[in-house]
């Protein structure tokens, strides 16, 4: 499939510029199909398949902007450069931002349409190797339920295939919001305990004068409001996997049971007089430094070591940029059948915000703005104009930001469109960066690789003009 020969669409009605046009692109080994009106473009581009459009902004019947835009609904991997007649630069402007690659004025550059053409095709092969090799991680992944493919959560995943199928105690960290408890169902259901229950107590979340008999258990009559022999949590895991959460809230006193129960693998009701022997995997996960806890008194260090066997960190958004797109397109799709709309995507302005932002509420704090973006969305895109306000006045600091193309994370990343945002988003930022860093506009193109009039178009693009 990489090597096959790439398919070009010519599409304008002056002979000589389509004769220009096909003896440069058939040099360059491509093949080439010509068409000299917009209805028989849109024709070919959805009969038949293209990686790139070369279209004319005026032609006979549809114009080359209808036609982008129609195209780009069906094959949203195609890639389009537009040709303006001079004077039309407005034109030229809209064909931008309903997501052409580049546009030419005419007269043209022969040498600068074939670098542009050159570098087109180069974007679409990527794109062709990342949907492919996403077809075969699909197939591959063991944890349905993870969406994300950067290399921490590859080490991740690692960890989880490497602890699943051994009883010893695992500690779940990272930030609220960032998936413990998805990591807990991932091992608890690829292990050999599958098939027994999977129980799950949250310590923060239940007072402490009722945590110990969640925990534990109580008999009728241990205390008032007792009217019946209760199980706790560790009994009903009998078999399967139990995962305290927020171990790090639990109170000292508690913690000096929980050692006991994991010691003498048995627990003793609230008012019990008999141990029960328990068999249940233990998993415990926190957002505080457990180790801080430990040195501040607060957390008993024979249990930090008998809870610490094995850790697995869980990285925080905006340590793992370059999965949002992939986390935007699974909540549109968990959410807009509930939610009774189809929007079809976000908009590159939308996903450049998404990125830029510091998501201290993590895939949790995501997953809510998706949702409240899709229920105030009116057209078929999410627009800045969607998104609550926060997202749109809070950035994270330069520094935090990663590398936003790992090489791991470009041979991995799913739906070539949302990939799409995320390449304008850090060329923009790439653009943003040269400006800053050179003197002039010549200086900042030189030393981005491509050439000025590129940079030119690219900055009206992304509404940068007079803003360096």
């Amino acid at each position: 499939m990489f090597n096959r020969p790439m398919h070009v669409l010519v599409a304008d009605d002056e002979e000589g510029l389509c004769f220009v046009l096909r003896n440069l692109l058939e040099t360059l080994g491509y093949r080439v199909t010509e068409v000299a009106d917009g209805t028989a473009a849109l024709d070919a581009l959805l009969s038949q398949e293209f990686d790139l459009a070369i279209l004319d902004v005026k032609m006979p019947g549809i114009s080359g902007v209808e036609v982008l835009r129609e195209a780009l609904k069906v094959k949203p991997t195609l890639i389009v450069l537009m040709i303006t007649a001079y004077g039309s630069s407005e034109l030229a402007l809209e064909s931008l931002r309903a997501g052409a690659y580049d546009y030419f004025t005419k007269p043209f550059e022969l040498q600068e349409m074939r670098i542009t053409i050159q570098r087109a095709l180069e974007k679409k092969r990527m794109l062709d190797q990342i949907e492919t090799l996403e077809s075969q991680a699909q197939a591959e992944r063991p944890f349905p339920e993870f969406i994300g493919v950067c290399e921490p959560m590859e080490e991740v995943f690692g960890l989880i295939r490497r602890v699943a199928d051994n009883d010893v105690p695992v500690l779940i960290t990272g930030e609220s919001g960032t998936g413990k408890e998805l990591v807990t169902r991932a091992i608890h259901y690829s292990g050999p305990r599958k098939g027994g229950p999977l129980v799950e107590i949250n310590c923060a979340a239940i007072p402490e004068t009722l945590l110990e008999s969640e925990l534990f258990g109580h008999e009728k009559g241990a205390f008032t409001g007792a009217l019946y022999s209760h199980p706790g949590k560790f009994e009903q895991a009998q078999g399967g996997t139990i995962l305290l959460d927020e171990i790090g809230e639990m109170p000292l006193a508690l913690q000096a049971k929980i050692l006991r129960t994991l010691q003498e693998r048995e627990v003793q009701r609230v008012g019990g007089k008999s141990p029960i022997p328990v068999d249940a995997r233990l998993i415990t996960a926190t957002n505080k430094n457990l180790a801080e806890e430990v040195a501040a008194r607060r957390f008993r260090e024979d249990l930090y070591f008998r809870i610490n066997v094995i850790t697995i960190e869980l990285p925080p958004l905006r340590r793992r940029l370059a999965d949002i797109p992939l986390l935007v397109e699974h909540f549109l799709t968990k959410y807009n059948r509930p939610l009774g709309k189809n929007i079809q995507g976000i908009s590159p302005r939308v996903m450049d915000l998404l990125l830029q932002y510091g998501w201290p509420g993590n895939v949790r704090e995501l997953e809510n703005v998706i949702q409240r973006t899709i229920i105030m969305a009116v057209g078929p895109l999410i627009e800045p104009n969607d998104l609550p306000s926060h997202v749109l006045t809070r950035r994270q600091p330069s520094d935090s930001l990663p590398a936003p193309f790992e090489r791991r994370v470009d041979l991995s990343t799913p739906m070539a469109a949302q990939i799409d945002n995320l390449i304008e988003a850090t060329e923009r930022r790439l653009i943003v960066e040269a400006l800053r860093s050179c003197h002039s506009r010549q200086e900042a193109a030189d030393q981005l690789g491509i050439s000025r009039k590129s940079l030119h178009n690219k900055m009206q693009k992304y509404d940068m003009m007079g803003k360096e």
